[in-house]
């Protein structure tokens, strides 16, 4: 069983003088670009929760896409491996880092986890020694000088943060639950058709039916799946042509509507393709591309991170019936046995059809016993997400 290096008990906090200090990564964090990326992708055999972005392709392509805007450095659990009998260093967690100044504009001590795309921050630690691994970078926060570290969008009843509530708990402090919901997940084990039929009804899956009967008359409906580095490099592009043509490219949303992204996910996707790790799903009618998708996946898991459609197909309900076909997909793959819809709770197209729900939020976790720098951070975070919440009901009244 793989180790991992003993830490240190927290006591109070530095120095008063020290207190509400704005900090960089430093200490026992490390350069993102620096960490080996054979290790890392060691690491993502040996997870204890899939997380496809999280996966070295991905977070490195961040990086390097736009270093000035995505994570500069992690926070890394190191111990040795004893396979062979022969002790070697193993990477055993890793968390991509930013400074709560960059995530809040707030110049506070506390370490946030880097999500640009909010999709699921949950890191990745190893199964072998979860509570060690969290543990050792709970530590290396510390010695980077932070006094909190904040997880954005993690699994919050999964066993990477039970892990860390564990270590969090023998050194006697707590996490604290700052925001939760709830969003559409797909438990592949399930036959397509039973699932589908218990989740729409009989009227709904007609209705669908007609209208891919209707959508025939422009062409014949074909789908297919790009799982090679050079089909998901092609039907990228389709994808990136769809989703630009609707209201994200409207809005600005759109992956291709930013230089930056669109160098990201042109790095990410045929490199995570090479390891399996990627797929894009494409409707056709005739040769006209109609709907297309991204989906990670990770282990038994897969992540549906991206759709785009023709909104001249709008009538045929486009974006529903890629899901179904990927739904049947992901049902029928016995390596997968659930999918992350990733999209926003209450979603009015994919919460009907996939009728799990996983449960994300964001959480604080004290580095040092009675620390008045919590409360600060806390006001913060709130302060910060209630003024986005109300800037995004603003922008959906106007675009009404």
């Amino acid at each position: 069983m793989a180790g991992t290096d003993q830490v240190i008990m927290p006591q109070q906090g530095p120095d008063t003088a020290e207190r509400g200090r704005d900090i960089l990564p430093a200490g026992n964090s490390i350069p993102l670009g620096g960490i080996d990326p054979d290790a890392w992708r060691n690491l993502a055999d040996r997870a204890l929760e899939p997380n496809g972005y999280h996966l070295p392709e991905w977070d490195l392509a961040l990086h390097a896409a736009a270093p000035e805007r995505n994570a500069l450095a992690a926070l890394a659990a190191w111990g040795r491996s004893s396979a062979g009998g022969n002790p070697l260093p193993q990477l055993n967690g890793v968390v991509p880092i930013v400074s709560f100044r960059e995530a809040y504009r707030v110049p506070l001590p506390i370490l946030v986890n880097a999500d640009p795309f909010t999709s699921l921050g949950t890191p990745l630690i190893d199964r072998n020694a979860p509570v060690d691994a969290a543990a050792a970078i709970l530590q290396g926060a510390r010695e980077a000088g932070a006094r909190a570290l904040l997880f954005r969008n993690v699994a919050i009843r999964g066993d990477v943060m039970a892990a860390f509530s564990d270590a969090l708990r023998q050194q006697g402090l707590s996490d604290r639950l700052l925001a939760s919901h709830a969003r559409a997940e797909l438990d592949a084990t399930r036959s397509a058709p039973d699932l589908l039929r218990s989740a729409l009804g009989a009227k709904k899956l007609k209705e669908l039916r007609r209208q891919r009967r209707r959508l025939g008359d422009r062409g014949d409906v074909s789908v297919t799946i790009a799982r090679s580095p050079a089909e998901v490099a092609r039907d990228l592009e389709t994808f990136l042509t769809l989703e630009a043509s609707g209201w994200k490219g409207r809005r600005g949303s759109a992956l291709i509507s930013r230089p930056e992204d669109a160098r990201f996910i042109r790095r990410a996707a045929p490199a995570l393709a090479a390891t399996g790790c990627c797929e894009i799903i494409l409707l056709r009618a005739g040769p006209q591309p109609v709907a297309a998708a991204i989906v990670l996946r990770h282990l038994d898991r897969a992540f549906y991170f991206k759709l785009g459609i023709d909104e001249a197909f709008a009538k045929y309900s486009p974006g529903a019936q890629l899901t179904l076909d990927l739904t049947r997909h992901l049902c029928e793959d016995p390596a997968i046995a659930s999918a992350d819809s990733t999209a926003n709770a209450g979603h009015p197209m994919i919460e009907p059809i996939w009728r799990g729900r996983f449960l994300v939020g964001d959480i604080l976790m004290p580095l040092y016993r009675n620390d008045p720098i919590i409360a600060l951070g806390i006001g913060a975070y709130r302060a910060h997400t209630g003024t986005r919440a109300v800037l995004r009901r603003l922008r959906k009244w106007l675009t009404r």
